[in-house]
């Protein structure tokens, strides 16, 4: 089995085309499993700022079938050219593919580098999967490793120590234009129940603001202020909230978005400003409200732009962390994947040995003879089989199992069967209820 990724982010391209991409995210790697024979696993990170899909194919020449796959069933989703999505999207093999999925679980690849969002977006990531049923057992390895990975980093450097995350980055710049900085007077509206608005209460908490509302398009706002507080909101009641409102923070990604002409209405007799706050990566806010007198409008753009860097001490450890946990997960799988072999070559050999010893009893019988014939063949077998499956590990060390496992096919006609590639496993959270930033 290979692994591969197909990976989209903000560093490469902007982040409309992010958005763009990302739109029936939900249900690409079922729909490219049932489509393709060539993606036989596959597990989609979609955040606000990248839309990544790491998949796993029988063999090396069945990638490009699989990159093809995905590209078209992108491409049906989100109505772009596959022209487009085509370049929209770099594919990495072999250790490429666990070398960037480690640095951005361990938040090196963010706009605001050190972030910890970012883990629990990879951990979610593999749930989902699971609990759809397209984790491949490779990709299961994977993730968790990357989840390991970003544990260490936290734990071993100071990277991320100041606590900044996008949502935080977000608020100081709301802060930096706010006429006042005191938090606790502030009226804010929040849109979205998902991962990114729980993360933005608890910031806002920590800075001293009570008066929050939140929305949410789906109707799951009255249950998500049960456990956070705040105030619930519903269509009737959510213009006059942001009438009143000094910011708002879109955070849901939903189909619903205020529109510039519904908000300059709305907030016709407002006296105060009023900062919008757009962490949605398919807009809360038509961007066209910055416009408007009196709307100070900020963006994950503004956000990227603003993020202050990290020391380059810590950075060079988190790098070196990445590096080796990458390093010892290739090294690992290598040596798994000629497990296979070594079982059928062993395998092999011990039915030959079997059916030797089945003409021996036929002809002398359960007698002492018989049984020193055996253990002498026994011995012999295990001997045989001692560099046979030393080597095959040196060989996996250095990228060669493909090698071993062809000169088995030659030499004995085994044909080494591959591991199930489906690690199902139950799913503790329920997703459906998830907003995505």
């Amino acid at each position: 089995m290979v692994l591969f990724s197909l990976v989209a982010t903000h560093a490469d391209i902007d982040l409309e085309t992010v958005a763009q991409l990302s739109n029936g995210a939900s249900g690409i790697a079922t729909s490219a499993l049932s489509g393709s024979p060539a993606v036989t696993g596959a597990v989609v990170l979609a955040t606000c700022n990248r839309y990544e899909i790491y998949g796993e194919a029988p063999h090396a020449d069945d990638v490009e079938a699989a990159r093809a796959a995905l590209v078209s069933e992108i491409s049906g989703l989100s109505g772009l050219n596959e022209q487009l999505v085509s370049r929209s999207f770099s594919t990495r093999t072999g250790p490429e593919v666990s070398q960037h999925l480690f640095a951005v679980s361990a938040g090196l690849d963010s706009a605001v580098v050190g972030e910890r969002e970012i883990a629990g977006q990879v951990r979610r990531a593999l749930i989902t999967a699971q609990h759809e049923g397209t984790a491949s057992s490779g990709l299961v390895r994977l993730f968790q490793a990357a989840s390991k990975t970003a544990k260490d980093v936290g734990a071993q450097t100071a990277l991320g120590s100041r606590g900044l995350s996008i949502v935080s980055v977000a608020l100081d710049l709301a802060t930096d234009l706010s006429e006042s900085p005191d938090w606790s007077a502030k009226k804010v509206v929040v849109f979205g129940t998902g991962a990114y608005a729980g993360a933005t209460m608890a910031l806002l908490r920590e800075r001293g603001c009570t008066d929050i509302s939140v929305f949410s398009s789906s109707g799951r706002a009255e249950a998500f202020v049960a456990t956070r507080g705040g105030t619930s909101l519903d269509s009737d009641s959510l213009p006059l909230a942001v009438a009143a409102a000094d910011v708002m923070i879109g955070c849901s990604g939903s189909d619903t978005r205020v529109e510039a002409g519904e908000l300059a209405e709305i907030r016709a007799d407002s006296p105060q400003p009023l900062i919008a706050i757009d962490l949605a990566l398919t807009h809360d806010f038509d961007p066209e409200v910055g416009q408007l007198d009196g709307v100070e409008l900020l963006t994950l753009e503004s956000v990227r732009l603003a993020a202050p860097q990290e020391q380059a001490e810590s950075l060079t450890q988190a790098s070196g962390i990445v590096s080796g946990a990458a390093q010892a997960f290739e090294q690992e799988r290598e040596a798994r994947s000629v497990d296979s072999a070594i079982v059928a070559l062993r395998r092999h050999t011990m039915n030959v040995l079997d059916a030797e010893m089945e003409r021996v009893r036929a002809r002398h019988g359960c007698t002492a003879a018989a049984e020193e014939v055996e253990f002498a063949l026994r011995r012999m077998v295990k001997q045989l089989l001692h560099v046979p499956t030393v080597r095959a590990r040196e060989l996996a060390a250095n990228g060669q199992q493909d090698d071993y496992v062809s000169a088995l096919e030659t030499l004995y006609g085994i044909t080494v069967e591959q591991p199930a590639t489906a690690a199902q496993a139950e799913c503790p959270v329920d997703h459906r209820g998830l907003e995505t930033a």
